[in-house]
């Protein structure tokens, strides 16, 4: 049997910690943190009694059986819909953009066939190949959606100018021709009725686990192990040798209110004069409980200093650059698995993370197993 060190207790640790621990290895999870589930981290608030998505709201959704039958094993799920709203130009529309944003913002009573006729006489049919953000909102919604919606918000998120973002980000983002205004299209959607952090600490609640949070990692531990798997920043591990990768973190200001503060869990702010971008009422993540009060975040988007915490790899062109260098320094070392959102430098959902950590597990064990090497990244980066 090995003795494994995982960094890391978010659910890439912690799936990956419980699949080895499961068929006999021995792990120990440290963390630097003073809790479990990493960004997913959940926690009652004392005033109100609500839970609380200390790092912003976490909505699980996912099309893959094995993931929602694996996250159910660990909590209660409940059903849950998210359904966003955003305030543009002193209105409210839904989102994503459905038929009723577009009837409502065009004032309009467009059917279904009518509204997709309208929407591609607004599409720039000059781009064939959209190459940035902007060419594809603007291939895809044209230009007055685009600028109400898409243009003032994606620079408060990102930083940067749309023009200076990949396409792929708005293909996440899609456009309904129907009133339906549920934010993603998965079988599987819900929440946990006591949170994530309690889902991780039941994952990591096995006899061959050991957790130590407040822990850091440094070199030296290293020879204690037959194995690391890390899941903590790529450029962390080598000591931003090369430079820093490129991260946006977030602000949260949180404030109390009674009743029903905003009447939705979400509302995105899309105009350019309102500083952050957007408002959570944690009530209404849980619609199962009742609490006569409330409290809301006011979520601010800014690059990411070295003390603060990594939300969104930027993954601009520089970044793309660095990043190679930092896989090639590791594809040199032995005795490392580098995981999940950090530690392979992409933005992945929950579902993905705990499926591609099964994956992960299992092909670590096979490696195990047949005494040869493991590999140092299972999943593409570059």
């Amino acid at each position: 049997m090995k003795k494994i060190l995982i960094v890391g207790a978010g659910f890439s640790g912690a799936v990956i910690a419980r699949s080895l621990a499961e068929v006999g290895h021995k792990v120990i999870v440290i963390d630097s943190r003073d809790h479990v589930a990493g960004n997913c981290h959940t926690y009652r608030d004392k005033k109100t009694g609500i839970m609380v998505h200390k790092y912003g709201p976490h909505i699980f959704h996912t099309d893959n059986e094995t993931v929602w039958e694996y996250i159910n094993r660990f909590g209660e799920m409940m059903p849950y819909v998210n359904r966003v709203k955003a305030i543009a130009g002193d209105r409210v529309y839904s989102l994503p953009i459905n038929l009723h944003t577009i009837n409502q913002f065009f004032s309009k009573t467009l059917n279904p066939n009518d509204a997709k006729a309208f929407i591609a006489s607004q599409a720039d049919k000059s781009i064939d190949e959209p190459k940035s953000f902007e060419e594809q909102a603007l291939r895809f919604v044209g230009k007055p959606l685009y600028e109400a919606f898409f243009k003032h918000y994606t620079i408060k998120q990102w930083g940067t100018e749309p023009s200076n973002l990949p396409a792929s980000i708005l293909k996440r983002l899609p456009v309904r021709f129907n009133y339906n205004d549920n934010y993603f299209n998965h079988k599987h959607q819900g929440m946990p009725k006591n949170g994530y952090t309690n889902i991780v600490n039941n994952i990591l609640s096995h006899e061959n686990i050991e957790l130590k949070l407040e822990t850091v990692y440094v070199e030296k531990m290293k020879s204690g192990f037959d194995h690391i798997v890390w899941s903590g920043p790529l450029d962390a591990y080598f000591n931003h040798q090369l430079g820093r990768l490129g991260y946006r973190t977030l602000d949260f200001k949180p404030f109390y209110g009674t009743g029903d503060v905003q009447g939705n869990a979400v509302i995105n702010y899309c105009d350019k004069h309102v500083p952050y971008t957007r408002i959570t009422e944690h009530k209404h993540f849980s619609p199962w409980e009742e609490h006569d009060e409330s409290i809301c975040y006011r979520e601010y988007s800014r690059a990411c200093d070295k003390e603060d915490i990594p939300y969104y790899p930027i993954r601009l062109m520089n970044d793309k650059e660095r990043l190679q260098q930092y896989v090639d320094m590791a594809e040199k070392i032995n005795g490392v698995t580098f995981v999940g959102r950090l530690g392979t430098y992409r933005y992945l959902d929950m579902d993905v993370t705990i499926k591609e950590a099964l994956e992960t597990s299992q092909a670590l064990l096979r490696s195990f197993e047949s005494d040869t090497k493991p590999n140092t990244f299972y999943q593409k980066v570059v």
